[in-house]
């Protein structure tokens, strides 16, 4: 199983960081100040980038400030991040690698040691969901509310730690076709007043691993005269991919580099998988010589590169002569 990890765009005091929401057209932004406890809110458009003065001044019981992009075409709404602050809340920060295992880096800062401090000030609270996509989906409009609730524990103490996973939390019976994210958390706890408030979040995408099908040669092929035409079927390639198709003499070889097919060769981008064909046709100078070869299909991604499929066949194009020769007197 692969991760991808989407960055979210940080609130702090309502300074904005660029994202990707931010590289595409049709977006507006908005930050929401939501007072405690009365939960009356306040919108306010803002840049991608940037800083300004908060609409309403903050009561003691805190305030949730909430960070939206809005895109106008179809009409779609995305919470990107959510921020508490009050008088003596700490401030936690969490961070992400996505390799193989995954890691999650959590800094808190602001916690007091006095005994005689309320919880709140004392302890924070990390929470870990994981919640799949529906068949295809690609998360842009899951219910977060609805997510499985993997893992809870309290942070008592300010500095910085790193938790590691080995295999994604993301329900589904074929580990390696889930799809769907898991989300890591820090809250503060309720307060008199004040309700249990998120202070930083972030969250990675579990995207399936790419597969590939071959159909027009297989082993038992022989080529005599003109390569046949093959049709290769991709499925879920990987977000920020190239996948290619390559030839070389004899039977599969791991680290291989072989001749690249013409017009064999597609990019990925974005942040969602994809599924493409490849239609190989007048591919006969990738195959000069007779004798066995093997046609391979490689994917690089981020996290290295992967043969999706690999088949054998034959060339022979010899021409052989089967006669006799007579003299008469």
């Amino acid at each position: 199983m692969k991760y991808f990890a989407r960055l979210v765009l940080l609130v702090g005091f309502l300074a904005l960081a660029p994202g990707a929401f931010g590289q595409s057209t049709g977006y507006t932004f908005f930050v929401r100040q939501v007072q405690m406890p009365t939960e009356a809110g306040w919108d306010i458009t803002v840049n991608q980038t940037g800083s300004q003065l908060s609409p309403l001044a903050i009561n003691p019981f805190g305030a949730r400030f909430e960070l939206w992009a809005v895109k106008s075409s179809p009409l779609t709404s995305f919470l990107l991040d959510t921020t508490y602050v009050n008088s003596y809340v700490p401030v936690a920060n969490v961070q992400i690698q996505t390799d193989r295992p995954y890691y999650v880096s959590i800094t808190v800062s602001g916690l007091s040691s006095d005994p005689a401090a309320p919880e709140a000030a004392k302890s924070v609270k990390l929470l870990r969901h994981a919640q799949a996509y529906t068949p295809n989906g690609d998360g842009s409009a899951v219910n977060r509310s609805l997510a499985t609730l993997v893992s809870q524990g309290s942070l008592s103490q300010n500095g910085f730690r790193v938790l590691q996973y080995e295999v994604n939390a993301v329900p589904g019976g074929d580990r390696t076709k889930v799809r769907g994210e898991e989300r890591f958390s820090v809250f503060s706890l309720a307060d008199y007043g004040a309700p249990e408030s998120q202070l930083n979040s972030q969250f990675l995408q579990i995207w399936p691993m790419s597969e590939a099908s071959v159909a027009g040669i297989s082993p038992t092929s022989v080529i005599k005269g003109i390569a046949p035409d093959v049709t290769i079927s991709l499925t879920d390639l990987y977000p920020e991919s190239v996948t290619h198709a390559q030839v070389y003499p004899g039977p599969p070889a791991l680290d291989t580099v072989g001749t690249i097919v013409p017009g064999a060769s597609l990019v990925v981008s974005g942040t969602v998988p994809r599924n493409e064909q490849f239609f190989l046709k007048n591919w006969d100078a990738a195959i000069p010589t007779d004798g066995q070869w093997t046609l391979e299909i490689l994917t690089t991604t981020p996290f290295g590169v992967d043969r999706l499929a690999a088949t054998t066949f034959t060339v022979d194009r010899a021409i052989k002569v089967n006669g006799a020769v007579t003299s008469a007197d």
